[in-house]
Formats: structure tokens, sequence, C-alpha cells
């Protein structure tokens, strides 16, 4: 009789509940979540600065070197020539001496358009330099 318990107890159905695929989707949301959080939150969040009549430039704006596709180039508005940009950036760098430099270049103008810029920023020891870009949407 022993014998014919023992076969019974095999083909019983397993009552045990297998937690680990639970736990394994748990842990897949919860790092899904986790990632996604700072995106969601970050373009949710809509700020409405408050507007300044004052032209006053603070040290921490940068000074603009834009060059446009036929290799016109102006500082802060202002349009220079090749010859006279030493001296113009020179000038805009005499108030404030670590101001950054940005080069905003069309992106048809020859690189050593550039170059030239980015060594006239260099002999004028100018602190920080960058390049701006644009972000592809």
């Amino acid at each position: 009789m022993t014998g014919v318990r023992r076969s019974h107890r095999r083909h019983a159905p397993i009552t045990d509940i297998n937690m680990i695929p639970l736990i394994d989707v748990s842990l897949v949301l919860l790092i899904i979540f986790m990632v996604m959080t700072p995106f969601l939150v970050q373009h949710q969040i809509r700020v409405n600065l408050p507007h300044s009549v004052s032209t006053s430039e603070s040290p921490d704006r940068p000074i603009v070197v834009m060059v446009q596709r036929e290799g016109e180039m102006s500082i802060n508005g202002r349009a220079v020539s090749a010859a006279t940009l030493e001296s113009a950036l020179q000038s805009e760098l005499s108030t404030h001496r670590d101001r950054p430099v940005m080069i905003q270049a069309d992106r048809d103008v020859v690189l050593q358009k550039i170059v030239s810029i980015m060594d006239v920023a260099k002999r004028l020891s100018v602190a920080k330099l960058g390049i701006s870009v644009e972000q592809k949407k």
C-alpha cells in the first residue's frame, strides 16, 4: 500500500507559486521607470522666467563671433572684417577678461576661417572658447 501512495504523490499537481518570474518582471519595470523619470520630468516642468530691461552684459555672457556662409563676420551683432577681428575682440575682452568666446559659424564655412578665429582668441589669452552647434531633432 505504501508503494501506491508514493506513485500518487509523483503525479500530484504543484501547488507552490513560483516567485522568480514575478520578481524578474518587477525589477525590469523598476529599471524602466528609473530610466524614464528624468526625461519625463524634464519635459513637463516649464518655468516662465521674468524679463529684464537692463542691457548690461554680465561676465558670464559669452562674446559671440558669428561667421556667415559668405565669410562675413560679426562680434555680438557688429560687423567686423578679418583684419579688424583681433582689435574688435580685444576691445570686447577689455571690460571682462574672463568672458567666454563662442564661435557660431555656418556649416558651409571653410574650416580655415574658424581656425583663424581660434588663433586670434588664443593670442588674446581667452579663458574659454567654444563652438556653437545645434542639436538634431
